[in-house]
């Protein structure tokens, strides 16, 4: 689609899904057909966090998301080192020439054998713009099977400037979307006492306000810490801030 309609798009999305399944399909008439996109909130500068609370979506097949992620190969991946120093649009190239100067650290040379075992040789890697170092989000852009890094890097001086775009926007509306991690998920009710202690509320308040007991109270935000994997009460309403899970409509 134009970007003016794919934007369009962006800004009435209702669901990651739906926002996902869209830019996935815009994506694939540019040639890129496979997709991983990353954020986390928990960036140090020795981690990224818990893979638990990073936020991915990809249309990879599981093979590879086995291998990249769950075995920990992104950790090595070199366009992933270099999204983290870099903002912007960063070719596969990079990777090419590093194989052929025999510059790959041993870590960074498996991670190279295993993309290119998969048909991951050629396409593009997007880093976006972080307002925290804590932050960092970036999409890797595999194009289709057979076409070459020249053929890429050609599509791009045409088309780059609104694939990058497009990119921005889908990114940016996916930070204002609830995102649930695999097995955090909140309850209706975990998630209204952790709304009412961000209103400042104490317990006996919640318990008056919800017509519970603060015995209740305290189990439903203990469920909410242990759901969240988090230690304190604050963190619980912090991370489910970040991830937008508090004061969402129920559909």
């Amino acid at each position: 689609m134009k970007v003016k309609k794919y934007l369009n798009f962006v800004c009435g999305a209702q669901s990651l899904e739906e926002l996902w399944h869209g830019h996935v399909q815009q994506m694939a008439e540019f040639g890129f057909d496979r997709l991983i996109y990353g954020y986390t909130r928990y960036k140090t500068e020795t981690s990224l966090g818990d893979p638990e609370d990073f936020v991915i979506l990809s249309n990879h097949k599981s093979e590879y998301l086995n291998g990249f992620l769950h075995k920990g190969l992104y950790l090595s991946a070199p366009m992933l080192r270099w999204a983290l120093e870099n903002e912007g649009a960063g070719s596969w190239r990079i990777v090419q020439e590093m194989a052929a100067t025999g510059t790959l650290t041993p870590e960074a040379q498996k991670v190279h054998e295993f993309n290119r075992q998969l048909d991951m040789n050629a396409g593009y890697t997007i880093s976006f713009y972080s307002a925290s170092n804590r932050y960092k989000g970036a999409i890797s852009l595999a194009a289709q099977a057979g076409i070459s890094q020249e053929k890429v890097d050609a599509l791009w001086q045409e088309c780059g400037d609104d694939i990058v775009l497009m990119n921005n926007v889908a990114h940016l509306k996916i930070l204002t979307l609830p995102y649930t991690a695999p097995n955090r998920s909140l309850t209706k009710r975990q998630r209204e006492v952790l709304q009412w202690v961000g209103d400042g509320k104490t317990t006996q308040d919640i318990a008056l306000l919800m017509e519970l007991t603060p015995a209740t109270i305290e189990k439903h935000l203990r469920l909410a810490r242990e759901s969240l994997a988090v230690e304190t009460t604050a963190q619980a309403v912090l991370k489910a801030a970040l991830h937008n899970q508090m004061y969402v409509m129920d559909t």
